[in-house]
C-alpha cells in the first residue's frame, strides 16, 4: 500500500513507490509500472469476446426473426459505432492512469460517484454469472457427448459443481492482477483464434448454411416490423453489446505508457473488439439458420458431431478470458466506493456473489428473454454514462483542463464537488430517456415512445444524446467552478470536519 502524505499528490505517491504493488489500492498507475506495448490490450480486448456469448448474440437475432443479412448487418454497423467511441474511452486510461469509476468523480463528485460504482460493481457480478453459465451450458454438451450425464435431465446438482469449480479458476487468475490477467490473453487466445478458424471453415465450407435465410417460414417481416426488429436487434447485439464495455475501457488501458502514440492504441483496442465480435456473432447467426436455437451447447452439438469434444474443449477458454475481467472491474469499481479492502480480497468476495447469480440463471429456461432484458438494461445505463463521460474529457475538460491527480483526493477534498447534481441529472434524464424509446421482449422493457412507433427501438440513441445535452447544459458552470480550485492538494481533508470552506454545491 502506497501511503499519501499530506501535501503530496497521489501521482507523486505512487512515483516515489516504483516497487510496490500499485493494484491493491485505487491510485494514479505510475510511468515506471506502465509498457509501451499495446499488443496487450488487443489480446485482452480479442480474448475477452472470442467467447460464446457472442455466437448466441448472433443467434439471437435469428431467433428473435430476423434474416441472416439482417442480424449481419446489423452486428457489422452497431459494434463499428460502438467500438469507434469505445477507443475514446481507451485513450482516457492512458492519459490519466485511472480507472472510469476514479475518473466518473469529477462527472459526478467525488461521494455523487458511489452511484455509477455501485451499478458497475453490480453489472461486473451480473456479466460474470451470464458467461459462467454460458461455459456451464457448453460443459454439460460435453459430458452429455462423453456419456457422463444424460442431456435429458436437468442435472442441477453437476451444473452447480462445475460452476463452482469454473468460478474458482476465475478468480483464481484474476486474483494476480493486471500482469495475470495480460498474460493469459497473450498466451491462450492466439491458438483458441486457430481453433475457431477451423471451426468457421468446418462450418461454413462443410455444412448446409442457409445463406438466404429470410426468416422464419411462413413468418418473414416486412416493412416496418423488418426496420423495428432490426432497431431491437441493434440495441441488444450491435451498438448496445459496444457499448457495453465503454465503462470497461480505462481499467486496462491506465497501464499503457503516456508516450506510446495514441493512435496505436486506439486501433489494437477497438480492433481487438470489433473482429471476433462480428466475427462470432456472424458464425452463431449461420449455424442458427439450421436449427433457430441460441443455445450455445446445442449449436456445438448438433452442428459439429464427432469436432465437439475438441471444440468444446478450447472455447472454455473465452468466458474465462472475459470474466477475468468482470472480476477485475468489480474490484475497482467497489474500491471506488471509497470501501477500503484491498482488491485480492474483493475478487474472492465476487466469485461468491456471481455464483449465487449462476444458480440462479441454472433455474430460468427462457434465456432468450433473459440475455435480451439485461442487455438492453445495460444499454440504458451506459449510454447515458457514456455521453455524461464524453461530454464532461471531450468538451468540458478539454477547454479548461483539470488535473487528474485530484480525482484520487479522499472525500472532503475542495478540489471535486461533493455530489455533481449535473452529472446525477443528466444520468437519470438519460436512463429515463432510454426506456421511453426502448422495446425489449418484456412488457417492463417497452417504453410508450416505441410502442408509439410500432417497436422501432432508438434507445441508446435516445439515452446518449439526452444525458450528454443535459450533462453539457448543467455541468459546464460547475466544472468551471472547480476547475479555479487550488492545484495542490489540502494538506488534511477530514469528513468529519466541518466543510463550511467548500465551494457552494
Amino acid at each position: 500500500m502506497i501511503q499519501q502524505q499530506p501535501g503530496t499528490t497521489a501521482a507523486e505517491a505512487a512515483a516515489a513507490h516504483p516497487d510496490a504493488d500499485v493494484e491493491q489500492e485505487l491510485q494514479p498507475i505510475p510511468e515506471s509500472a506502465r509498457t509501451p506495448k499495446v499488443s496487450g490490450q488487443f489480446w485482452i480486448w480479442a480474448g475477452a469476446n472470442l467467447a460464446p456469448i457472442n455466437w448466441v448474440l448472433g443467434a439471437l437475432g435469428i431467433n428473435l426473426g430476423l434474416g441472416f443479412a439482417d442480424t449481419v448487418t446489423v452486428l457489422v454497423l452497431g459494434n463499428l459505432i460502438g467500438m469507434i467511441l469505445f477507443g475514446f474511452f481507451v485513450l482516457l486510461g492512458q492519459r490519466t492512469g485511472a480507472t472510469g469509476m476514479v475518473l466518473a468523480r469529477a462527472a459526478f463528485g467525488r461521494r455523487g460517484n458511489y452511484l455509477p460504482a455501485a451499478i458497475q460493481a453490480v453489472l461486473g457480478i451480473g456479466w460474470c454469472a451470464v458467461n459462467t453459465w454460458i461455459i456451464l451450458d457448453l460443459v454439460m454438451a460435453l459430458f452429455g457427448s462423453l456419456g457422463w450425464v444424460d442431456p435429458a435431465q436437468n442435472n442441477y446438482g453437476w451444473k452447480i459443481a462445475v460452476a463452482a469449480f469454473i468460478m474458482a479458476l476465475q478468480v483464481i487468475i484474476a486474483f494476480f492482477g493486471y500482469k495475470a490477467i495480460a498474460a493469459f490473453e497473450r498466451w491462450t487466445v492466439p491458438p483458441t483464434i486457430l481453433v475457431l478458424i477451423a471451426m468457421s471453415a468446418v462450418a461454413w465450407f462443410g455444412m448446409d448454411i442457409d445463406w438466404g435465410y429470410a426468416g422464419p417460414a411462413g413468418a418473414i417481416l416486412t416493412g416496418a416490423e423488418r426496420i423495428a426488429a432490426m432497431s431491437a436487434v441493434m440495441t441488444a447485439i450491435g451498438i448496445g453489446w459496444g457499448i457495453t464495455w465503454f465503462t470497461y475501457a480505462a481499467d486496462y488501458s491506465r497501464f499503457v505508457s503516456s508516450g506510446t502514440p495514441r493512435k496505436r492504441l486506439y486501433l489494437a483496442s477497438v480492433l481487438g473488439q470489433f473482429i471476433p465480435v462480428v466475427w462470432l456473432g456472424v458464425l452463431g447467426a449461420s449455424l442458427a439458420t439450421k436449427s433457430g436455437s441460441i443455445d450455445p451447447g446445442q449449436l456445438i452439438v448438433e452442428n459439429y458431431g464427432a469436432l465437439a469434444i475438441p471444440v468444446l474443449l478450447m472455447v472454455l477458454h473465452g468466458p474465462i478470458a472475459t470474466n477475468i475481467l468482470n472480476i477485475y472491474t468489480f474490484s475497482v469499481a467497489t474500491q471506488a466506493l471509497d470501501v477500503k479492502v484491498k482488491r485480492q480480497i474483493l475478487n474472492l468476495i465476487v466469485g461468491v456473489f456471481a455464483l449465487a447469480a449462476v444458480v440462479f440463471f441454472i433455474y430460468q429456461h427462457d434465456f432468450a428473454a433473459i440475455l435480451d432484458a439485461w442487455l438492453i438494461g445495460l444499454v440504458a445505463w451506459v449510454a447515458s454514462w457514456g455521453g455524461i463521460m464524453l461530454v464532461h474529457y471531450y468538451g468540458l475538460n478539454r477547454r479548461l483542463p483539470v488535473p487528474a491527480d485530484r480525482l484520487f483526493d479522499p472525500v472532503g477534498t475542495p478540489r471535486l464537488p461533493v455530489v455533481n447534481w449535473a452529472g446525477i441529472g443528466a444520468l437519470a434524464s438519460g436512463i429515463f430517456a432510454t426506456w421511453l424509446f426502448m422495446y425489449g421482449l418484456l412488457p417492463a422493457t417497452q417504453g410508450p415512445i416505441a410502442v408509439a412507433m410500432h417497436g422501432l427501438d432508438l434507445s441508446w440513441l435516445a439515452g446518449g444524446l439526452t444525458s450528454a445535452a443535459v450533462y453539457a447544459i448543467f455541468g459546464r458552470s460547475i466544472h468551471q467552478r472547480y476547475a479555479a480550485a487550488p492545484l495542490e492538494p489540502a494538506r488534511h481533508c477530514d469528513p468529519a470536519e466541518p466543510q463550511a470552506s467548500l465551494p457552494n454545491r
